[in-house]
């Protein structure tokens, strides 16, 4: 047990992991955190470099006696997904995040904690800031924009880099050694909105989903959780055949690689059906707390009557085709793959409506471990964009990482963790996006693994770090970059 943060930051870790939760940088707004880097570096006399994507690199020479051991890159992003409870006045732009501890668990205070990748830059800096650690040459990559755009990998650029050893710090499993990973690409349908004059004598209800647990869109797509895009589509889609009403706007999700567990739609109908959307919005918290007993017990539908601002509803014509999109566009698990039991091979996840004056964006997040499967799906959005006759845009297009049967490094980390441990570590895949397929593009011959400590919830407000997985994994970190003069140098 913890009993504070004064304490747990006596750990190099953890006190570098507190500093970083006290800049902002959620994606897109990475300059701060991206700075505070480069004066790290600068402040030790270190050599950094700091490209126009933010990216930033920092090297520091091998300790004595391993200055012959090829060099090592270390990875991860500065970026997080800051997710925060509905009413929580928390700005991301500013503010710090309310770290607590709960038994041998780190959480923030209604938001995400940004253990991903937060982590990874509390190790390497913690790294950089040693005196006593061996280790070989290091060029610590730190990238911008991974949890939107992947933007900051796809722009490093690899001269920059020596080594041809990568050691990611982006997984979320302890006591795993994560080897390969899905491609994505985010997908949005363009619908465009004809506006109509709102019906006189209309009374206009707000319906909302919540009480979603949500997750990565990735790591947790087969948990069977509830998309509250998906689950809003089908109430709107069934009220469209018992009640006579209007649609002003819809909205859900936040993150494209977030489940979303909100989602919301403002609408009118005449004052005389008004007693009849309540019962029927009782009838669909029946059905869905059935539905969803398991994975999300407190699935919520509410209903309640607001004022009108607005002045307008969408045609028939957009209605018609906005709720066909909700029902058509595909979300969840597409296959699992033959050759690792239980792993996704293919999903996407509808995370993202809005709704402006022009058109309502419904934005996928599509992953796949197989290239032409990948691409197999946005066809498929592809052929409802066309029969929507709306537009489909595509971006953040990035590359699966391929399992290497003849890692070495696999090899190191596997041989390190027998010794440490007396034990076969576990080897696996995930059905998410890691930087290493990028990187492994543009490096050619590149060796790369995935590390890191047990992380819960992540990309949810409910995100939490295990500390002494935490304190394990870096034990473990220390011991592999030690054992490499031997295993590089025999």
């Amino acid at each position: 047990m913890y009993k504070s943060l004064e304490e747990l930051t006596k750990h190099p870790v953890f006190h570098y992991f507190v500093e970083i939760s006290k800049i902002p940088r959620c994606s897109g707004n990475e300059k701060l955190i991206s700075d505070y880097l480069v004066r790290f570096a600068q402040e030790r006399k270190l050599e950094v470099i700091q490209d126009r994507a933010l990216n930033v690199i920092i090297k520091k020479a091998a300790t004595p006696g391993y200055e012959k051991v090829p060099a090592v890159i270390i990875q991860g992003h500065m970026d997080m997904v800051c997710e925060k409870n509905k009413g929580n006045p928390h700005n991301f732009d500013k503010d710090p995040l309310q770290l607590r501890i709960i038994g041998d668990m780190l959480y923030a205070t209604d938001t995400t904690l940004g253990a991903d990748n937060g982590i990874a830059l509390a190790y390497a800096l913690a790294l950089l800031d040693s005196h006593n650690i061996p280790h070989p040459s290091l060029e610590v990559l730190i990238t911008a924009e991974e949890e939107t755009t992947m933007l900051g990998a796809h722009s490093v650029d690899p001269a920059h880099l020596n080594g041809k050893i990568l050691i990611n710090i982006d997984s979320e499993e302890d006591r795993k050694l994560l080897v390969s990973s899905a491609g994505g690409v985010i997908v949005t349908h363009m619908l465009p909105v004809d506006w109509e004059a709102s019906p006189k004598r209309a009374i206009t209800y707000l319906i909302s989903v919540g009480g979603l647990h949500g997750g990565h869109s990735g790591i947790s797509i087969n948990k069977g959780r509830g998309n509250a895009n998906k689950i809003l589509g089908r109430i709107l889609y069934e009220l469209s055949f018992e009640i006579p009403y209007f649609i002003q706007t819809i909205s859900g999700g936040l993150k494209v690689n977030a489940i979303p567990r909100e989602a919301e739609a403002i609408i009118q109908l005449p004052s005389e059906t008004g007693g009849k959307l309540q019962a029927k919005i009782e009838e669909w918290n029946k059905r869905l707390k059935n539905e969803f007993q398991d994975s999300d017990p407190y699935v919520t539908i509410k209903v309640e009557q607001i004022k009108d601002i607005s002045g307008k509803v969408f045609s028939n014509t957009t209605k018609t085709k906005a709720i066909a999109a909700l029902m058509l566009i595909p979300n969840g698990v597409q296959s699992m793959s033959n050759e690792l039991r239980g792993l996704v091979e293919s999903s996407t996840n509808l995370g993202v409506i809005t709704t402006t004056d022009a058109a309502i964006k419904f934005k996928s997040e599509t992953r796949s471990a197989i290239k032409s499967l990948k691409y197999n799906i946005v066809k498929q959005l592809k052929s409802i964009s066309d029969i929507l006759e709306c537009q489909l845009l595509t971006e953040s297009d990035y590359p699966e990482w391929p399992y290497n049967s003849e890692s070495m490094l696999r090899k190191l980390f596997e041989e390190s963790y027998k010794e440490k441990y007396s034990a076969d570590i576990e080897i696996i895949a995930v059905h998410a996006g890691i930087e290493c397929g990028i990187l492994i593009e543009k490096i050619p011959g590149l060796d790369a693994i995935s590390i890191g400590p047990d992380m819960y919830h992540v990309h949810t407000p409910n995100e939490h770090l295990s500390i002494p997985s935490t304190k394990e994994n870096w034990e473990y970190l220390l011991y592999t970059l030690k054992k490499t003069r031997n295993f590089y140098c025999q």
